[in-house]
């Protein structure tokens, strides 16, 4: 009987000392995964910040470029595209962001071309709507590129922390998959072409 005993508080503490990495290990990365889901929530709300704002944009350029109506519609083509394209935390995956930011970036480009107007309205640069929505929607990219900078962050720190061994067994065994990161669109190495 005291041998039995015996056995069964080493397996109770063999059990123990391999119990208490693990469990660390795991909390760890549930730890990583909710700061990679935050983040994730904080680029998504950088971009519907935008997308409120383009309607005033685009009805404040309205009254001046009347005529600029195939850009404008451009612009309101591609934020219903952008807000129509959303991913799931759940369905955080390589295919799912790239299309998310396709869609994105179209509408970016959308947005440039709308800027770019200005050249040709000089009573619309000067109009303090138009440019205080400038101002914000420029204050909107930076946020939003912050954002993508901390989410990436956050999903590198997440993705070591699951490859590392040991951790990377337990990842494994419940469910812990790799988050996609936010990569620079096709042709973005390519410095732009400025013409005068």
């Amino acid at each position: 009987m005291k041998k039995a005993l015996i056995i069964l508080a080493i397996v109770i503490g063999i059990l123990l000392v391999f119990s208490i990495p693990c469990c660390t290990a795991y909390n760890g990365m549930v730890i990583s995964e909710e700061n990679v889901d935050s983040k994730w929530s904080d680029v998504e709300s950088e971009y519907q910040r935008r997308s409120d704002l383009i309607p005033n944009l685009v009805s404040t350029v309205k009254g001046y470029a009347d005529h600029e109506k195939s850009t404008l519609d451009a612009v309101i083509s591609a934020r219903a595209k952008a807000t129509s394209t959303t991913v799931s935390i759940d369905n955080l995956n390589e295919e799912s962001l790239a299309k998310y930011q396709a869609a994105q970036g179209e509408l970016s480009s959308a947005l440039g071309r709308l800027l770019a107007i200005t050249e040709n309205y000089p009573d619309l640069k000067a109009n303090q709507n138009f440019s205080e929505l400038q101002s914000q929607l420029e204050g909107t990219e930076n946020r939003i590129k912050v954002s993508r900078k901390y989410y990436n962050e956050a999903a590198q720190e997440y993705n070591v922390r699951i490859r590392k061994f040991p951790a990377s067994m337990i990842a494994s065994m419940t469910g812990f998959d790799k988050k996609p990161y936010f990569k620079a669109e096709e042709g973005a190495e390519k410095a732009p072409k400025v013409e005068f």
